[in-house]
């Protein structure tokens, strides 16, 4: 789900505008290209100062992460000119410079390409992908291909798009969609599975931030769904590469990248979508949890999976039925009236009694009285589930040529870099403390200048080489074990790729596509 969007302002026609909608842009249109030339024209700021603007040449680069060990004089002048002056963050995004020094010097683009191409050497799974240029301007470039990552990486120095999206792959150059508009030739035929949480899902259950704020405390519904759907694709489905990123403000997304979920319909993605959605309803709509029993196998366990966090995470930190007016949310998911009514009673008589007591009084209360102890435990499960179950926006999911924002991408408001999250590493990932722009700039300078990051004997020399000219700039800062979580995922990826290749060739198959 993109993060909401300024209204934009009327261009020319020739753009694509991002519509001040709250759930972001409908990708499925058929947008028109931009004119190059009118781009420039659109987007230039003559009263703006690019200092950086000549200082990084346009030639393709083999390096996958460029150092800068030793930089040109120019680049020292301008990288110091930065340190120099405080940088602000704001909502109309982070300056170009530090965007430039960010793809320039910190994007993964050789992982990146080679994660989205499934393959070191370039081909159609890479070229005839669609990406999605947002631009300062708020206009929006759809249907953008490239042959080579360097390709890509050039117009993203040129245009310093606010944000990248990634599309489906199609079965002819999206460049080139134009000319098969009368016809079946041009269609979306692969994507990454996806699946979005985002925060503002939970505004009805969480107690401590709403709207675009997050904290530790509310993050935790992020950590409990991830560990949901997470198992759910691996133990029910079968899938083996998932990378889970987070989005830079205040949710996640999962990125199957398995062959047989790339190459999933829009029929049997809708499927799998619907699998893991039990919540259902607006904030008003009353219980939400409506379930079947027995529980099917999946719900049974995510309810073993949730029930510490439940306990700790929604009874203690978030606190939910606090005040009476809270706890009369509570009170309408109970099934029976004679309890409702002497649960109320006991707390009006008792009005600071905290979450974790009220939900054990319902136990309490419920043996003085003759009640129906299974539709109590079933209520009880489905209270846990409403507090606790993955909430997706299941549009995400459903359909193949949605487009996704990249893993990697400067969020523009806070400034903190989409990272990869290691799922086996969830309760320690710190939404609050991944890499920004300005902190990763002052990294490389502390690192350059020998601080406690540099470790000289062990990282500089080896044998009585000098390896400093070597060390990327990545490696310097806080970004380094997320790119080292995205190298170990596109490094299992690509040999798995290699495996169903010679398999194909040698005539074995590349397995079932049934689910």
């Amino acid at each position: 789900m993109p993060d909401s969007q300024e209204n934009p302002t009327p261009m020319d026609e020739d753009f694509v505008l991002v519509p001040p909608t709250a759930k972001g842009v409908k990708k499925e249109q058929e947008d028109e290209d931009i004119d190059m030339a009118d781009l420039d024209a659109a987007t230039a700021k003559p009263d703006v100062k690019r200092e950086l603007e000549d200082l990084f040449p346009d030639e393709d680069s083999d390096e996958e992460f460029p150092s800068t060990a030793n930089p040109v004089k120019q680049e020292q002048s301008a990288l110091q000119a930065l340190r120099s002056s405080p940088v602000h963050h704001s909502q109309r995004g982070i300056p170009n410079d530090l965007m430039r020094i960010f793809y320039q010097r910190f994007f993964p683009w050789r992982l990146w390409f080679q994660w989205l191409n499934h393959s070191p050497i370039p081909d159609n799974d890479f070229q005839h992908r669609e990406f999605s240029l947002w631009l300062p301007n708020q206009a929006v470039m759809r249907y953008q291909s490239y042959r080579t990552h360097d390709m890509m990486r050039q117009d993203v120095l040129r245009l310093m798009p606010t944000r990248i999206e990634i599309g489906p792959i199609y079965t002819a150059n999206p460049r080139d969609r134009k000319s098969y508009r009368n016809s079946t030739a041009f269609r979306p035929i692969e994507k990454e599975l996806c699946f979005d949480i985002d925060l503002t899902d939970y505004d009805d259950v969480r107690t401590c931030c709403d709207k675009a704020n997050i904290c530790l405390k509310c993050w935790q519904f992020i950590t409990m769904a991830v560990k949901v759907i997470d198992t759910g694709l691996r133990e029910d489905f079968g899938y083996e590469h998932i990378l889970w990123v987070y989005s830079g403000r205040r949710g996640a997304h999962a990125w199957v990248c398995d062959r047989k979920a790339r190459q999933l319909d829009d029929r049997k993605r809708k499927a799998i979508a619907g699998y893991f959605v039990a919540v259902k309803g607006g904030k008003e709509s009353g219980k939400r949890v409506n379930l079947r029993r027995p529980l099917h196998p999946h719900l049974a366990r995510s309810l073993d999976i949730l029930k510490e966090h439940f306990q700790y995470d929604i009874l203690e930190q978030q606190d939910p039925w606090r005040d009476n007016e809270q706890a009369a949310h509570l009170l309408s998911l109970l099934p029976d009236i004679k309890l409702r009514e002497a649960l109320r009673k006991k707390w009006d008589d008792s009005p600071d009694r905290s979450s974790s007591e009220k939900w054990k009084d319902i136990d309490k209360v419920a043996k003085t009285l003759d009640l129906d102890t299974r539709a109590l435990l079933e209520a009880k499960q489905d209270i846990v589930l409403e507090y606790t179950y993955p909430r997706l926006d299941v549009v995400v999911s459903q359909q193949l040529t949605h487009l996704l924002k990249s893993p990697f991408v400067v969020h523009p408001g806070t400034g903190r870099v989409c990272v990869p999250i290691n799922r086996n590493k969830l309760e320690e990932f710190d939404p609050l403390n991944v890499p920004t722009v300005a902190g990763m700039v002052r990294e490389v300078d502390s690192w350059q200048k020998g601080g406690d990051d540099q470790e000289d004997e062990e990282m500089i020399k080896e044998g009585g080489v000098v390896y400093d000219e070597f060390v990327p700039d990545w490696d310097k800062t806080s970004l380094k074990p997320y790119m080292e979580t995205f190298r170990t995922f596109v490094g299992g990826l690509l040999k798995e790729e290699k495996r169903v290749k010679r398999e194909r060739e040698e005539g074995g198959g590349g397995g079932s596509l049934d689910f």
